[in-house]
């Protein structure tokens, strides 16, 4: 079966980051064509990016980046959940994404994002870094507006509208991960 990571991008105390995530598990839950896992960044205890080799030489020195890298790699696919920090994706996922490489090669992925313009720009920026990473994102995206979609800014509770886009994101993102699997058999083949 499909495995999909869902996977937080925040590890602040107080984060609404995983009350997001929490409820793409549970509307994913029902879903026949793939397995969904939450996947929380904060339980693998990252400090700022601290390996000594790039990530695509897979020369990990630390416990932290082997459990990381290991959990990674169970997955097909991947969806990413992040708010917008300075116009940008959060810096803890950031600095996740930035610990690995080749487990996340050719490989697909959706966005959740949020923030005072849905995490549009969050978005965009993660997007960079996910074809770097030689992740194939898919076009259908999720925002969340911290305005309509959290009440007081805490407690998430999402609108109809922004609710219902979701399921069209994983109508995309499970058949381009199992295509991404073909990809990942023929580049085997080929190395």
């Amino acid at each position: 079966m499909t495995k999909i990571a869902i996977i937080t991008g925040s590890t602040r105390p107080g984060r609404v980051n995983k009350q997001v995530a929490e409820w793409v598990l549970a509307q994913a839950a029902g879903r026949t064509d793939a397995d969904f896992e939450l996947v929380d960044i904060a339980d693998f205890n990252l400090p700022l990016l601290d390996e000594a080799y790039p990530a695509a030489y897979q020369n990990y020195q630390n416990d932290h980046t082997k459990a990381w890298s290991a959990k990674i790699s169970e997955f097909d696919g991947f969806v990413f959940v992040t708010g917008e920090y300075n116009h940008t994706l959060t810096p803890a996922l950031a600095n996740a994404l930035s610990y690995l490489n080749v487990e996340f090669n050719n490989k697909a992925a959706g966005i959740v994002s949020y923030g005072s313009m849905g995490g549009a720009r969050a978005a965009e920026h993660l997007r960079n870094v996910l074809s770097e990473l030689q992740i194939a994102h898919v076009r259908n995206q999720v925002m969340f507006s911290l305005f309509t979609d959290f009440e007081n800014f805490s407690e998430f509770k999402p609108t109809e509208q922004n609710a219902g886009t979701l399921a069209p994101m994983l109508d995309q993102l499970v058949p381009w991960t199992r295509a991404m699997e073909s990809v990942r058999a023929a580049a085997v083949a080929a190395s």
